[in-house]
This record gives C-alpha cells, structure tokens and sequence, in this order.
C-alpha cells in the first residue's frame, strides 16, 4: 500500500517521478484564467480564519456539502466561520473520489505544513493551526501568491471596470508578480437580460457617451474600453456561454433587433442568436486586430434552481453542464473569422466532456504558422478539472492533436491557496507521459520530455498568450 500523498503522490513509474520532481515542479506558475479579486491583492488581505480564505467564495465545496445533507445555513448562511468549517470538516473526511479531498489536502500539506488527515475528528485540531498561521505576516495574499512561485496572474474584469486596483499593484514595486486584466464582456452580450438596458447605460457613462441608442455606439463602447485594457496590459479575453452560435445576420437587421431591445420588445430566440453572433464577429475581429487571444468557454446551463437562485445568486453551485454544443455552429464562426484572415489566437472549452473529440478535430481545421497549436483546446474545466477529467482531455488532445504545444492549467478560482491545482495537474501530466514512455510508446529521452513537460506547465502560455514576463 502507498503512502497517503506522500513525495510521489499519482507518480506510478520512476520517469513520472524523474519529470515531476527534477521538471514540473520546478517550473513557476502561469495563472492565465482566474477568478481572484484584484483589490485583495492591491490591499494585500490578511485572512482572520482558515474558513475565510476555504469557504468565502468556493460553489465545488458548497455543492459538495449540500450532497452532503448539510443545512444551507452552513453552507453559504449565517452560521459562524467555526461551524461553517466544521462541517466541512465533516464532509470532506468522507470525500472518497473527489478532487476537493486531494486539493484541500495539498493546500493543507503546502501552506500550513499540516501532513495529516482532516475529518470530524481533526477539525478543531487544523482550525487551530491554521489559524495560528495565518497570523503570520506570510499569510497575506500577496506573500501567498509569491509563495506559490506564480509569475503572473489574469483576472476576470467587465468592460466597465475601472481597473484601478491594477493600477496600484502595477506602480507597486514592492510586488514584482504582474496582474493583468482579462476582458470579459458577457453582460455586453447578453442581450435576452431583463437589466441589459441598465447596463448599456453603465457602459454609455464609463464611455463619456449620453446613450448607446444603436449597434454601432456599442460597438464604438467597446472598442473604446479595449483600448483602455490594452494600456492596462490586457491580451486575453474571455467569454462564457451556453454554446458557440453562428447565426448570421445582416448590418440592418441586427440594428433592427438592438433597436427592439431598446424599446423594450422581446425578442425571439433566433433574434438573440443572430445579435450574439454579430456580437462575437465584431470582438473576435477585435481581437486579431488588437494580438489578443480569445477563450471560449461553453456547454454549461446555469442557475437551475430558481428557488436557490433567488435567496443567494448566481455562482452558488446550481450549475450543471450541458450537451447543447452543435459543433457545426462552433465550426462555422471560427471559420467566417478565419475567411477574412481575422481569427484570432483562440482556447476552446466545454463544460461536457464528451466534446472532446469534437474539440479535437475542430482545432485541426484551424492551425498555422502564426503560433504554435493557434487553436487550442483548454484544460479539463470546473466540473472535468478532476484526475479522470484531465487525463481524459490530454489523451484526446494527444491522440488528435499536439499535446506538446498545450498551454496547460489554469485556477478558474477566487481562493489564494488554489495554486495547488497546478501541481495536481503537473502530478497527473507526468504520470500520464511517464506511462507512456514506460510501456515503449516514446522514447525515453529526459531531455525532449523534460521540455514537454516544462512547456505545458509554464513556457507554452507564456508564449502563446505573449505575456510581457
């Protein structure tokens, strides 16, 4: 019997266990995707509990605790911090099988130097130590981040952000860890919202523009607000979605349906389809013009419990994914940008592993030699981020495709200790290569397989998404 996550947890042969330790985890980390408050960082949050910094903002353990039977007032209610992480204690002591049970565990391993096992017994035990570490000054959220070896971070901000909080940390000399903008204009998109208007008129002040009365003035909005991410060291966007459409429409007809908006008509469902296609047209040619990379994230149904939804909001855990991808849709916008040689460097999740494959063989129509693997397929996302999840991905993505040109993990989280979902990753990315070597199918040459390995941790996404590091 193995030891319990020891110096060689998920490293089965003696190459996995040469490439982690002697390359993976050697290599900093590149946080490209997440989902961290910038303003905690400006502020360098000092954390009062163990609780604070495990259950403020974390759905996979909400949802995890609710399968578990415990009462919502634990959960995301008004009990107190100590009982919140009590009963979590509770339940991640019989998390067999699930991710949480290996991350909690490493965050406890790396950050508190706690090596045992939390469960009901050892709650009050690991509350405590927890909490006398985080009295310590190396604690806070910037000495977190540094201690985790990260060189640079995106989070996830609207078009009408202010980004003031980067611009404080960037004139900050003390912190030399770079946190850029990512650009996410969802709510610009969502066109079928019933506060869309509200926040036309947000973007139209932030702009210095009276009204956005048109198509047009939106897009004038947001290329505007590009121009300003660019100067805040932005070249990522993002956008989240149910499906990739390709609905297309002509200029008259999707002012005509902008204009229906304004006037407060509902709209068809094939009209919400044909502007968000128009919509992501006009932003992916943005993109190319501006050396921008886009992510696609897709095939998830939020918000499914109405009840839950509006007692405490969106991003609670009542997510679930879905198989509404009709990749021909997908196929076709990639291609109405690639036409006009517009397609920008693009990373394409979903939410439903089953798209796999699809992803796989789309990406291929799509290569060439402006970047290395242009059209990538993102990692293992939110529910597939899991040990069967990410091997799953990279042995399709290797099968179809060129795993050596991946540009590896992201967080997609909004904790400071989550850094630790790299090394999983790297663990499982090495144990995978590590197996195939060892059974005769790629030579055993440390040297091409430690630059394999070490591009997919951190070089790869640092030239793919050109990061000034």
């Amino acid at each position: 019997m193995k030891a319990f996550m020891d110096r060689d947890f998920l490293l089965e042969t003696e190459t996995a266990k040469k490439l982690y330790h002697n390359c993976a985890s050697q290599t900093p980390i590149l946080d490209y995707h997440c989902h961290i408050n910038p303003k905690e960082i400006a502020e360098d949050r000092h954390f009062d509990n163990i609780a604070q910094v495990w259950l403020g903002a974390d759905h996979y353990k909400w949802r995890f605790m609710r399968s578990c039977g415990i009462e919502e007032k634990y959960v995301t209610g008004d009990a107190s911090d100590y009982e919140k992480f009590v009963k979590w204690a509770e339940c991640l002591g019989k998390a067999i099988g699930n991710p949480l049970f290996h991350w909690s565990h490493l965050e406890l391993q790396r950050y508190f130097g706690y090596n045992g096992v939390l469960n009901k017994n050892t709650a009050d035990e690991v509350w405590n130590l927890c909490n006398e570490k985080l009295k310590d000054p190396s604690m806070s959220a910037r000495n977190l981040v540094k201690q985790s070896n990260v060189t640079l971070i995106c989070t996830t901000d609207d078009p009408i952000d202010s980004l003031e909080w980067h611009k404080m940390i960037a004139e900050d000399e003390s912190f030399d860890v770079k946190v850029l903008p990512a650009w996410r204009p969802d709510k610009a998109m969502y066109i079928e919202k019933p506060d869309y208007l509200d926040y036309l008129d947000k973007l139209a002040a932030v702009c210095g523009m009276e009204e956005i009365t048109s198509f047009a003035d939106l897009k004038a909005a947001l290329k505007m607000r590009m121009e300003f991410f660019a100067t805040m060291g932005c070249n990522v966007s993002d956008h989240g979605m149910a499906f990739v459409m390709y609905y297309p429409a002509s200029d008259d007809e999707v002012e005509e349906i902008f204009l229906k908006k304004l006037n407060k008509m509902i709209l068809t469902q094939e009209e919400e389809y044909k502007f968000k296609t128009a919509f992501m047209l006009f932003v992916g040619r943005e993109y190319h013009r501006l050396d921008w990379a886009m992510q696609l994230h897709y095939g998830v149904k939020r918000d499914n419990n109405t009840a839950q939804f509006k007692k405490i909001g969106p991003d609670t855990g009542y997510d679930c994914s879905d198989n509404n991808t009709p990749s021909a849709q997908l196929v076709d916008f990639l291609n109405a940008l690639a036409v006009t040689d517009e397609l920008p460097r693009t990373v394409i999740y979903s939410l439903n592993p089953i798209d796999n494959q699809v992803i796989g063989t789309i990406i291929g129509c799509f290569q060439d030699s402006s970047a290395v693997a242009k059209i990538q397929q993102g990692s293992a996302w939110w529910f597939n981020d899991n040990k069967t999840g990410m091997i799953e991905q990279m042995t399709s993505l290797a099968n179809l495709g060129n795993l050596s040109g991946f540009v590896g993990m992201l967080t997609d989280s909004r904790s400071f200790l989550s850094y630790t979902r790299h090394e999983y990753f790297r663990r499982i990315l090495c144990n995978l290569i590590g197996g195939w070597v060892e059974n005769g199918e790629f030579p055993a040459d440390m040297e091409i397989l430690g630059e394999i390995v070490t591009d997919i941790s951190y070089n790869n996404a640092k030239r793919y998404f050109k990061f000034p590091l």
